[in-house]
């Protein structure tokens, strides 16, 4: 069975829009440019959540007032969310597969936007002391969180050709990284401002909370308004929990072998992405030295980085292939962790903050898009999560062999972080077994 994604010629002739060549041949039929821009404003809404709640404010709120400087803190923190990521592990498929039963991406994007913005303005409730109850709306925002990144993506093979996937996923990921770097602005102008007042944590973070809410909340608004589904419902019976994880599971290693390969290389490589966003300005304070504001400059160089290099690189993915762009980028992140792993003067390693921004932005644009090629057209949700499955359980393994690293060199970051050069290795060998034209054949025979 061939594909259903009409040609470039069928595109022109169907009244895609009307701006430049090149940019009609990137979408498909009836895709209006307003359309791909709400699309990507989602990744721009949504970014704003991990950047100042997890990376950032709420992450050093927690530990420093809510729990008071406990030494159990921290574990308790990151325990939360590994909750919450083992439960979006349980429940992804199940919740992708209904989408596609039912056609209802969009309202599983609304619903779970919904539980994110709420929870965030919840946490701007918790206070010193409020350990039990941050952590539990912690792992819930971060589980609504996780799935409506994961829903957003699977909407990108039903607006880009696939010819186009990469540079369109690169659009959205370089919109993303805006957003975050917009929220922490806004963040940090207002705790310096609160601050200058002699206002403490436990007054300026709730404040916070309710600024990261409301533009999440108020960016969103195109995606709901202007987004359209095109995929038509599968109408698949459901399953129970388990049953749909194991039974995609199967189906996966008996009808898409290469796309399972895939699954096992995002796996490795989102691992080590994983502790860099985690753990990257734990390893600047710990093993670099640096102060507050120099890890806040770190935060964002970081992200312009990964901005460029995903606006960037997708145009070039699409022209070289999507399996040779994602080997580039993880040879980057080996030549990254090298760079860091030696760096001893402070510019050495501001090198290798940029090199980090590059490849981030890259190989999980790069990633997203390659999903989108591999995925039959009528069960985008439900391939989409089992991706997802792979980032979360990348998620939980990455950061806590970084942490059982230090643990057993009693405390040397420097060789945690050269084992996490593993990861991106363990990453491009997998990725050498993934044979993509094959995969391309098992989708359409499939679809």
């Amino acid at each position: 069975m061939t594909s259903n994604v009409p040609s470039g010629q069928d595109a022109a002739a169907s009244g895609s829009p009307t701006g430049s060549a090149g940019f009609r041949d990137t979408l498909n039929p009836g895709v209006a440019k307003r359309e791909v821009w709400a699309w990507a404003m989602y990744d721009f809404a949504n970014s704003g959540y991990t950047t100042v709640v997890l990376t950032t404010v709420f992450s050093a709120y927690f530990v420093g007032v809510v729990a008071a400087q406990k030494t159990w803190g921290t574990l308790a923190f990151t325990a939360a969310l590994s909750f919450s990521y083992l439960m979006v592990m349980l429940t992804m498929p199940t919740l992708g597969a209904r989408a596609d039963a039912n056609a209802a991406k969009r309202r599983l994007l609304f619903s779970s936007t919904v539980g994110c913005v709420a929870g965030t303005l919840l946490l701007a409730l918790i206070g010193p002391g409020d350990i039990a109850w941050g952590l539990i709306i912690l792992a819930l925002s971060n589980y609504c969180y996780c799935v409506g990144e994961s829903i957003i993506a699977a909407f990108l093979p039903e607006i880009a050709r696939p010819e186009a996937l990469g540079r369109v996923s690169g659009w959205g990921w370089s919109f993303g990284y805006c957003g975050g770097m917009l929220s922490l602005g806004l963040a940090l102008a207002l705790v310096s401002w609160a601050a200058g007042r002699g206002e403490g944590a436990s007054q300026y973070v709730p404040q916070v909370m309710v600024l990261t809410a409301l533009i999440f909340a108020l960016a969103a608004i195109p995606s709901f308004m202007l987004l359209r589904e095109r995929s038509a419902a599968t109408h698949k019976p459901a399953e129970g929990l388990f049953g749909r994880l194991l039974a995609a599971w199967r189906e996966t290693g008996k009808n898409f072998p290469d796309f399972r390969r895939l699954l096992f290389c995002g796996a490795c490589y989102q691992a080590g992405i994983a502790v860099v966003i985690t753990l990257s300005a734990v390893y600047a304070t710990e093993a670099m030295g640096f102060t507050m504001a120099q890890t806040m400059m770190l935060v964002f160089t970081v992200n312009i980085g990964a901005a460029a290099g995903a606006f960037s690189f997708g145009h070039v993915q699409d022209r070289i292939g999507h399996k040779r762009a994602l080997a580039i980028t993880l040879c980057g992140w080996i030549l990254m962790i090298a760079v860091a792993y030696v760096a001893v003067q402070v510019w050495v390693f501001w090198i290798a903050a940029v090199l980090a921004g590059l490849c981030m932005g890259t190989s999980q644009s790069a990633g997203r898009a390659m999903v989108g090629a591999l995925a039959p057209q009528q069960r985008l949700a439900e391939f989409y999560s089992l991706w997802t499955f792979a980032l979360q359980l990348a998620a939980v393994i990455g950061p806590l062999c970084y942490g059982l690293v230090t643990w057993v060199t009693g405390g040397n970051h420097r060789m945690a972080l050269l084992f996490t050069g593993v990861f991106f290795v363990a990453g491009l060998v997998a990725l050498a077994r993934v044979d993509f034209a094959r995969g391309l054949r098992q989708r359409d025979t499939m679809s």
